[in-house]
C-alpha cells in the first residue's frame, strides 16, 4: 500500500502532448494504468488510444490541439479544467526530428523543429503551471527531451533536433529553479534510441550504426520509459527537480 501511495496516480489528472502514437501512446497508457485520468493533446486523432485505455478500465480523453498555437493550447487547458477541475501533471512528449545537413537546411525546416520542440513546450508549460498555481496544486512537469540534448548523434545529421533538445533540457532546469517555491517540480526524461514504428522503419544502415554504439546492443522498448516517468510524476518525486534522467542503454556513458 505504501508503494501504491508513492507511485500510484489515482485521482490525478494528467495532460500529455503527442500521445496519439509512438512513445506518447505508450506513456499515455502507462499513466492511465497507474490511475491517472489522461488528457491527450494532439493534432492527429488519439481516439484509438482512448479506446485502448477505456478497455482496461482507465479514463482518457482526446482533445484535438495544435500545441504550436497558443490560443488552442489555452482552450484545451480550459476543457481539462471543466472536466477534471485541475491538472496534476504535464508530460511534454510532442516533438519532431529532421535529418538534414546543416549547409542544406532551410530557415523553415529549422524553425519548424524549434517551434515545436522548444517554443511550444514553453508556452504550454507556462499555462499549465499557472493553472497549478491557481488551483494550489504542487504538480509535476516532465519534458521528454533526448540523449541528443547531451551528445551529437552519428551518423545522421540533425543539428536542429540536437539543439532543440539541449534547449529543452536547459529550459527544464530554468523553470525548475523559478517555480521551486511554488511546489512545482520540473524534470526531463531523455531517451536514447527507442524501438517505435518510426525508428524500426529506419534504414538498416542507420540501425546497424546505432547498435554498435549502444553498450547494451539494442534499442529501448517504449514500455521501459514508463517506470522512470511514473517516478517523475508521482508523489515519490517530492525532492527532485531540475534533473534530466537519461535512458539510453549506456550510449552517453562514454
Amino acid at each position: 500500500m505504501y508503494l501504491n501511495h508513492l507511485f500510484g496516480l489515482s485521482g490525478k489528472a494528467a495532460v500529455i502532448t503527442g500521445g496519439s502514437m509512438g512513445i506518447g501512446q505508450v506513456l499515455a497508457k502507462g499513466l492511465a494504468q497507474a490511475g491517472a485520468e489522461v488528457f491527450i493533446f494532439s493534432r492527429s486523432s488519439a481516439e484509438h488510444v482512448v479506446k485502448e485505455i477505456v478497455d482496461i478500465q482507465g479514463k482518457a480523453h482526446w482533445i484535438k490541439t495544435d500545441i504550436t498555437d497558443e490560443n488552442q493550447v489555452q482552450e484545451s487547458i480550459r476543457q481539462v479544467i471543466d472536466e477534471a477541475g485541475k491538472i496534476d501533471m504535464l508530460v511534454n512528449n510532442a516533438g519532431i526530428c529532421v535529418h538534414e545537413k546543416s549547409l542544406e537546411a532551410s530557415a523553415s525546416s529549422f524553425n519548424k523543429v524549434m517551434d515545436l520542440n522548444v517554443n511550444a513546450q514553453f508556452f504550454i508549460t507556462k499555462h499549465v503551471a499557472q493553472v497549478m498555481v491557481d488551483k494550489g496544486v504542487e504538480g509535476n512537469i516532465v519534458n521528454i527531451a533526448s540523449m541528443s540534448g547531451s551528445i551529437v548523434n552519428l551518423p545522421q545529421m540533425q543539428a536542429s533536433y540536437n539543439a532543440s533538445k539541449a534547449a529543452l533540457i536547459h529550459l527544464t532546469k530554468s523553470l525548475a529553479i523559478e517555480w521551486a517555491d511554488k511546489g512545482i517540480k520540473v524534470n526531463s526524461l531523455s531517451p536514447g534510441y527507442v524501438a517505435t514504428n518510426m525508428s524500426v522503419n529506419t534504414p538498416d544502415e542507420l540501425k546497424s550504426a546505432w547498435a554498435k554504439l549502444i553498450p547494451m546492443k539494442r534499442m529501448a522498448e517504449p514500455e521501459e520509459l514508463i517506470p522512470p516517468l511514473l517516478f517523475l510524476v508521482s508523489d515519490s518525486c517530492k525532492y527532485v527537480t531540475g534533473s534530466d534522467i537519461i535512458i539510453d542503454g549506456g550510449y552517453t556513458a562514454f
